[in-house]
């Protein structure tokens, strides 16, 4: 319809000029004729100087006999009809009948123009709201109708229980005697609350494909305007047309863009947001109750938003929607592998075991990069090395095999990544190597990549502890292999993932002794929030950076013990990624003890319910270039 309106007006506005144009550039023909006096074209009718004659009004153009053509403008009161018909002169005459119409088309049609020009404007700098210009303070909630890709609740996967409580939802809309019956009433309002990437959205379009009622969309930021009351004025409209809809739902994506905390820094009591976010709340449960009218709404924010939204008879439901278990990612990859064809030896529980903490976004983004791959090579089918290709894609970047690094570099990145591998696999609390590469990837020229055996749902000391001696242990292995003078800046991203982790261990899960049992995370780091007036003095921040520095430096040592007691394995290994550049987890281990990569299983690799499937073969490096075009770049 936008677009519609929009052509519309372009060609009103294009007749318009055209019109306007032709009545001031259409002049009689006398502007190419020649000027004379009214006494001469006397004289010269007299004198039978004339061939024809044609009157506009007061205006007179003649042709004389000489073809050529003349023009002179006559007095009121001259009778000049009767002075060409006395002498035998052809006279012609325009009708005046559109002289006024001009008149008032010409001096009308600029202002008309102008008015044109800025309803235009003030419709597009307001968006192309309903109504037009005058429209802007209309809701822009759209109605969804999905004929084509309708999404159902069988294309939702992996997050059960919050699938069961809008289904609850959809079945009350659909048989509400089933509830009223007992005494229970429709909840006003759900919702949605998970990180980026789980399925929020998806959740309210399967809403919208189950409900068999109108269903509202419109973004939270599509009630904000530069005017103030604008966003109120929205709010109000569109409870007016769920009214008239009843039951309908209502669906407010990125709910945290109107919903913020009031008062937190965003003016007086006349700020636009605010003044938005009272009606929000006086619609939603206010004087005059809402019947019929279900909202449901998603953010990842929900720290921050006001109080007062969140209460029962508001939000009556606030659904979680974590990132997916082992389970629920199974189901993930099955739902959005439906259209892909997988060859025999694809098992989705050994993907989904290899895909800790993926997003349902992420094992989406998984499965078309997987087939982008199979595509690439001109296979017909997705196989499990396609899979795990595309998994290392999504993890640690593309590689960037036309990156060129001297001999030096790439050793020095190796005896690295080496360091945090055998360091990782020594200590029995940190995760198992997944695989190790030196190959650039991303923004790194190498990186040692640890999954859980399953799903990790808190962070114990000791395992702490473990983490920060692998995450050490890169700068480590570089001052035990090249000495201090030559450590690189290689260690950089480890230094602050290990910085990271260990300020979360002091600051906010109590695992210090000196520093005790507070959370110092929001006073440490300047923001109030929730913990108004909370300080913290001079001494006790100076005793969190020690104890930071204490722990980060413990890993040091730690990873610098192990390297130094298996300096043998490390070499083996460092040796080994120089040849093969990337290896698996159970690679690294044959390495370690001085054996070949590849065992008797031909490229077979069993997981641990003794599943087998395939894994990519190990290439052996090329050799290195003298050419050094590019500086080093930090490595994980």
């Amino acid at each position: 319809m936008g677009n519609a309106r929009n052509i519309v007006f372009w060609l009103v506005l294009f007749v318009l000029v055209v019109s306007l144009f032709n009545v001031i550039s259409s002049p009689p023909s006398s502007l190419q004729s020649t000027s004379r006096s009214y006494s001469e074209f006397i004289e010269a009718v007299e004198n039978d100087q004339v061939a024809s004659v044609e009157l506009d009004g007061e205006r007179v153009t003649y042709v004389g006999t000489d073809d050529r053509t003349y023009s002179t403008v006559k007095p009121e009161d001259a009778s000049v009809t009767d002075i060409l018909i006395a002498n035998d002169v052809p006279v012609s005459a325009d009708p005046q009948e559109q002289s006024i119409f001009q008149a008032i088309l010409v001096s009308l049609l600029p202002f008309l123009l102008l008015i044109g020009v800025w309803i235009y404007f003030m419709n597009r700098m307001q968006g192309g709201g309903r109504g037009g210009a005058m429209g802007f303070g209309k809701s822009k909630a759209k109605m969804l109708t999905e004929k084509h890709g309708r999404v159902t609740f069988d294309d939702v996967a992996g997050i059960d229980e919050a699938k069961e409580e809008l289904e609850e939802i959809v079945e009350f809309l659909r048989n509400p005697q089933k509830f009223s019956r007992l005494g229970g009433k429709i909840p006003k309002g759900a919702l949605l609350v998970g990180p980026p990437g789980t399925g929020k959205t998806l959740l309210a379009r399967a809403i919208a494909g189950e409900a068999g009622v109108p269903f509202f969309t419109i973004s939270g930021s599509d009630f904000v305007e530069m005017f103030v009351g604008v966003g109120a004025s929205r709010v109000r409209d569109m409870f007016e047309q769920a009214k008239k809809n009843a039951p309908c739902i209502v669906f407010i994506d990125e709910i945290d863009a109107v919903g913020r905390h009031r008062g937190a820094g965003y003016g007086g009591g006349n700020d636009e947001r605010e003044q938005t976010l009272n009606q929000l709340l006086v619609e939603m449960d206010g004087f005059e109750a809402n019947e019929g009218v279900i909202i449901v709404a998603a953010t990842n924010r929900r720290d921050v938003l006001d109080p007062a939204l969140l209460r029962p008879g508001r939000f009556d439901r606030q659904v979680t929607v974590p990132n997916p278990d082992i389970k629920g990612r199974e189901k993930i990859l099955a739902v959005h592998a439906r259209k892909t064809p997988l060859g025999k030896d694809v098992d989705l529980r050994i993907i989904a075991r290899g895909t800790p903490g993926f997003s349902g976004a992420d094992l989406m983004n998984l499965v078309n990069e997987a087939a982008l791959m199979a595509a690439r090579v001109g296979r017909s089918f997705v196989t499990m090395v396609d899979f795990e290709n595309a998994k290392d894609k999504v993890m640690m970047g593309a590689e960037r095999r036309s990156m060129v690094l001297t001999q030096d570099q790439k050793e020095k990145t190796a005896y690295h990544e080496a360091g945090h591998a055998v360091v990782g696999l020594t200590l029995p609390k940190c995760d198992p190597v997944y695989k190790a590469t030196i190959i650039p990837r991303g923004g790194a020229l190498g990186m040692v990549v640890s999954l859980p055996e399953m799903d990790r749902l808190n962070w114990h000391k000791s395992e702490c502890h473990q983490k920060l001696a692998m995450t050490m242990a890169g700068k480590a292995a570089e001052i035990i292999k090249y000495g201090e003078d030559e450590v690189s800046n290689g260690p950089a991203g480890d230094i602050q993932q290990a910085s990271q982790l260990a300020r979360a261990m002091v600051l906010r899960w109590g695992m210090s002794d000196k520093v005790g049992n507070l959370d110092y995370s929001e006073a440490h780091e300047g923001y109030s929030g929730n913990t108004a007036g909370f300080s913290v003095s001079a001494r006790t921040k100076e005793l969190i950076e020690e104890e930071v520095r204490d722990f980060i430096q413990h890993g040091y040592e730690e990873a610098y013990r192990i390297l130094t007691e298996k300096k043998d394995e490390w070499e083996r290994l460092a040796q080994g990624l120089l040849e093969y550049e990337t290896l698996t987890g159970e690679e690294i281990k044959r390495v370690m003890k001085g054996e070949p990569p590849q065992g008797n299983g031909d490229d077979q690799d069993k997981d641990d319910s003794g599943s087998v499937h395939a894994m990519p073969k190990t290439r052996k490096a090329k050799k290195p270039s003298d050419d050094n075009g590019l500086e080093p770049e930090p490595t994980a």
